[in-house]
């Protein structure tokens, strides 16, 4: 308790510092730097599990109350993007496979799970299963949500010159006490059931279809307030730098370096495939990085929160980008049966 009572405490730090500064994100950027330091600096940290997927709950009643009969008609217009998202993985693996492998000195299995943009749990059970190096996963997919989390708000705010700082709903105190509850229980229900059944991201999007659909029943007419979404990026941000705890000056030089150069290449393949679809008009610029974007679910849900964005095209994206990589890793990694790419 000592160790989840430090890491609150420094996260919170966090918090405090990108508000005296005015930096943008403060509740999401400030405790994952926060964090990210005191790890560095060999800081004992815990986070808690279960806390942390209950605040990823709260994101997806978010969404799922933005949700309205005209907004789901209109996905059938996203397929010419999403038939790209595909295409972007298979990139992705394409050439992270051979950077991990060849540039690096990582094992097959390390290098192909290391270069698939899912999610962190997903990567590192299927990278385990197949013999990989996890912490050097944990590591490597942690910096890959760091980088993108870190640099998108900058991007955001330096090109379309995005308010950051605006409250991302109102208060609590305006909200009815009912629809308060109701999102308590679709957070919670949505979210146990989406578990029961197998649901990957199931914090995230068994409480978004829950509360998508009482939505668009009208049962669900408001948003969680500002002070939820404020909780949730704090625990979020918390959990990606805790993820750096007890990391070594081996791990930094070889696994983080390696994940840095990595983030490079993911960042110049999103702008490529940005730039594609903007040239083709296919898709609002903005919400087009926030979907091809390779950072985590979670943390990308928030960023398109709080930007305004078209939160039904950039989930939508998001999830079939963890579906393509959930479905198509492991049967791509036995096909290539653990042979040097490149």
């Amino acid at each position: 308790m000592l160790r989840v009572a430090i890491t609150h405490g420094i996260a919170g730090l966090g918090v405090l510092a990108f508000h005296l500064l005015a930096l943008p994100l403060p509740w999401l950027l400030g405790p994952i730097t926060a964090c990210l330091l005191a790890a560095l600096m060999g800081v004992p940290m815990k986070s808690i599990p279960f806390l942390n997927n209950a605040m990823r709950s709260i994101l997806g009643v978010a969404v799922g109350a933005t949700f309205t009969t005209a907004l789901v008609i209109s996905m059938a217009g996203y397929w010419p993007t999403l038939l790209l998202v595909p295409v972007m993985v298979f990139l992705i693996g394409l050439v992270g496979v051979p950077y991990f492998q060849r540039l690096w000195g990582f094992d097959f299995a390390t290098s192909y799970y290391s270069a698939m943009p899912g999610g962190l749990q997903d990567m590192l059970l299927f990278g385990e299963e197949a013999g990989g190096d996890v912490r050097a996963l944990s590591l490597i997919h942690a910096t890959r949500v760091m980088v993108i989390v870190v640099a998108l708000p900058f991007i955001l705010k330096g090109y379309w010159g995005v308010d950051l700082n605006n409250p991302p709903g109102v208060p609590t105190a305006n909200l009815p006490v009912s629809q308060l509850a109701l999102m308590v229980v679709a957070g919670l229900a949505g979210w146990q059931i989406a578990k029961a059944v197998g649901l990957f991201g199931a914090s995230i999007l068994g409480p978004m279809i829950l509360a998508g659909i009482l939505a668009l029943t009208g049962v669900l007419q408001y948003r969680p307030p500002a002070e939820a979404i404020w909780a949730a990026q704090f625990f979020i941000g918390m959990t990606v730098g805790t993820k750096y705890a007890g990391v070594t000056g081996h791990e930094v030089r070889r696994d983080v370096a390696a994940a840095l150069g990595f983030c490079v290449i993911l960042l110049f393949l999103s702008a490529l495939f940005v730039e594609v679809i903007n040239l083709f008009a296919l898709a609002p610029p903005m919400e087009t990085l926030l979907a091809f974007a390779p950072g985590g679910q979670a943390e990308m849900t928030v960023l398109a929160l709080i930007a305004g964005a078209d939160m039904a095209f950039v989930i939508a994206h998001h999830v079939l980008r963890i579906v393509t990589v959930i479905v198509g890793a492991p049967i791509a990694a036995r096909l290539f049966n653990g042979r040097p790419l490149g």
